[in-house]
Formats: structure tokens, C-alpha cells, sequence
């Protein structure tokens, strides 16, 4: 399912592009957002995992940017923050012997994937720095 993520990261990579030189605490990160630091400090971690940032501890410590924002995408964002956009399936198991049960979950899946890779090839050609530019 659909959910802020995305629009989480990007916003956390935007403000960290603007303290290119800055170790930014995830108070401020999540003032900015008006959003619960944990929730932060769990999007900054898995920007960490794919390298994306790097952190440190301390009085003085907090998140920047490990990578040229000319050389993250937009896709990269959102590839690291959704395995896959779904907009859902049914709660229950559809009847099989139906002749839309049978193959709905099917077509869907389909249909996602169609949806993805076409949000893929838009977000591909934008990147962070051409993202952040607006601000």
C-alpha cells in the first residue's frame, strides 16, 4: 500500500542537501516535517543501508549527505523506499471457481507492475539536485 515514506525521504535528502556541510539532528529533520522524530530516525536508517547518508553521534552529531545529490534520483528515492507501489487486493481470498476470482489478484498484479515501471521511468530522469533546486 501507498504510504508517506517517499515523500518522508525526499524531504529528509531535500533539507540535507541544503546543510551540504552540516551534521543535521533528526529533531530538526522531523521539526521540518512536523512529524515524530522516530519516524526520521527510521527513514535515515534505511537511507544509511543503501549508503545513501552517513551519521554520527554526540552533542554535535546528526545526519548528512554521502553522495552528490546530481547523483541520486528521484527513482533511487523511491526504489529504496517501496519494494513495490500496490493500491491493494481484496481482505479475503477471491473464489476461484468465479471467472474473475480466478484471475483478478493476477491482472493486478500485472497492472502494478505496469503502474511501477512507468513511475520508474519518470522519476529516473529527475534528480535530487534538479529536486532541490525548486527550494
Amino acid at each position: 500500500m501507498i504510504s508517506g515514506k517517499f515523500a518522508i525521504t525526499l524531504h529528509i535528502l531535500t533539507l540535507l542537501s541544503k546543510f551540504p556541510d552540516e551534521y543535521l539532528s533528526s529533531d530538526f529533520l522531523a521539526g521540518s516535517m512536523n512529524i515524530n522524530p522516530v519516524l526520521v530516525r527510521k527513514e535515515i536508517a534505511n537511507l544509511k543501508k543503501h549508503n545513501m547518508v552517513e551519521s554520527r553521534e554526540g552533542k554535535n552529531g546528526g545526519t548528512r549527505l554521502a553522495k552528490s545529490v546530481k547523483d541520486i534520483s528521484l527513482d533511487d528515492i523511491f526504489k529504496m523506499t517501496f519494494e513495490k507501489v500496490s493500491l491493494g487486493y481484496a481482505k479475503n481470498d477471491p473464489n476461484p471457481a468465479c471467472p474473475v476470482g480466478k484471475k483478478i489478484n493476477q491482472n493486478l498484479d500485472a497492472l502494478y507492475d505496469d503502474i511501477n515501471n512507468k513511475i520508474s521511468v519518470q522519476l529516473k530522469d529527475i534528480s535530487l539536485l534538479e529536486f532541490t533546486d525548486k527550494f
